[in-house]
Parts: structure tokens; C-alpha cells; sequence
């Protein structure tokens, strides 16, 4: 992982270049391994429901693919990850910590490698600090790996959201939702799958007590995650 930021560069002019690991299926697909068949959705699946912030990113850092809990931090769909830098998202505290991986990674080296991050909430701007788990994955005889980013958020950081209210991305599926999206296209819009978004409904409708979409949009407004007097629907 390098400086270089992969911002504004199209899927297919970043897949041919020396760094990006072709033969191994990642540069094209973040399930590697599983790409093919039916494991390619249980692998994006257990990605969306795993509490912890996980991002799959090239050598250099361009984030391929990252679950609801990693976007979150920057109050953003997991969609809109994708294709931005890590080192556009996290400012390292040493860099000593990132020369040390990027030297592991051009001798090839396969370890967990800690680097202390913070980083810009984009919930309320406030400053967040933790550590970035890098771990290199996929075929040994693939060079350059991806890698495989875990986030562990400091205890400094915000308190989770209360009961009575909605996350970033909770807000966005029920704004998509009250203005008659399907649950296919609330996928596409915000980078979800189908499973995906089922499961934000289910939370939120246990959290809240209700049952059915229509009960979930009205307990929305109810509860002021959804603006009264917007038209298309927008959050609070």
C-alpha cells in the first residue's frame, strides 16, 4: 500500500496494471476465491452482517469492496467506498508502521500487520482514532495480495446509536424505502445486497417493535429520522 489513490480510475484500466493481482481473481471480484457460483453471495453476505468495520482493498490500498459497519464511519453506503484509497480515508499515526508494510508486501512477506489510524467521523466530524488490521490474502503465488482491512475503533469513539434512532445507512434504506423503492433497487442505490438490506429492515424492526415496511416508514417519521415535510422523502 502506497500513497498513490486510485480515485477516478475505472475498474477496467486499474485491473491491468502491473500492481493488480489478475491471475488470483481479485483484482476483478473482492470474494476471490469465492467469485464463482453461489459462495460469491454467501461471502457478500456474512460481509454485510459482520458488526466489525472490514474493507477488501488492492496492494495499493483502492478499496474494492467494504461492509455497511466500515462505511458507517464516514456516514457513507458501502458503495461509496469503493474505489477510494485507504489512505485517502485514515491518516496513519507513524508512518514507520506503514513503511513496514508496504516493505513486507514487496518481499512478499504474509503477516498481520497493526497500523494506528485516525480519521474524520462523517456523522458528526468529529475526530476518531483506532487501529487498521492489514492482512495480506489469497493465492501465495500471487503477487501482489490483496489485502484485508479490520477496523477496531478506539473506546473514545461515539456511543453506538440510541435505541429510538436510525444509523446513516438505516436512514438512507428507509428514505429509499418511503419513497417506493424496492428492496432490489435500495440494494443497487446503495451498494447492498438483496440479504443485506432485509437484514437492516429486520434490526430496525426489532429495534423499533413494529412489523412490515409500511410500520417501519411510519414509525420513521414518528421518530423524526425522516424529515415531516420533504417530498421525495429525505432524513430528518
Amino acid at each position: 500500500m502506497d500513497n498513490g489513490t486510485a480515485d477516478g480510475a475505472s475498474d477496467g484500466d486499474s485491473a491491468h496494471t502491473d500492481d493488480a493481482p489478475c491471475a488470483s481473481g481479485y483484482a476483478e471480484d473482492p470474494a476471490g476465491p469465492y467469485a464463482g457460483g453461489p459462495w460469491r453471495n454467501y461471502f457478500l453476505i456474512l460481509l454485510d452482517r459482520i458488526p466489525t468495520p472490514i474493507a477488501v482493498c488492492r496492494a495499493h490500498g483502492e478499496v474494492l469492496i467494504a461492509n455497511p459497519a466500515m462505511a458507517a464511519q464516514w456516514g457513507a453506503a458501502p458503495g461509496q467506498l469503493r474505489g477510494r484509497n485507504l489512505l485517502d480515508l485514515f491518516e496513519p499515526r507513524a508512518k514507520a508502521q506503514l513503511d513496514k508494510l508496504s516493505e513486507a508486501l514487496r518481499l512478499g512477506r504474509r503477516s498481520r500487520y497493526p497500523v494506528e489510524v485516525r480519521w474524520q467521523a462523517g456523522s458528526d466530524g468529529s475526530v476518531r482514532e483506532g487501529e487498521l488490521t492489514i492482512d495480506p490474502v489469497g493465492d501465495p503465488s500471487v503477487r501482489p495480495p490483496a489485502l484485508l482491512a479490520l477496523l477496531r475503533v478506539s473506546e473514545t469513539a461515539p456511543p453506538p446509536t440510541p435505541r429510538g434512532s436510525a444509523s446513516p445507512v438505516e436512514a438512507r434504506i428507509l428514505t429509499l424505502a418511503a419513497g417506493g423503492a424496492t428492496t432490489a433497487s435500495i440494494g443497487t442505490a446503495l451498494g447492498l445486497t438483496v440479504d443485506g438490506v432485509n437484514y437492516h429492515l429486520t434490526r430496525l424492526a426489532r429495534r423499533w417493535r413494529v412489523q412490515g415496511r409500511t410500520a417501519l416508514v411510519a414509525r420513521a417519521y414518528v421518530l423524526g429520522v425522516l424529515s415531516a415535510d420533504s417530498w421525495p422523502p429525505a432524513p430528518a
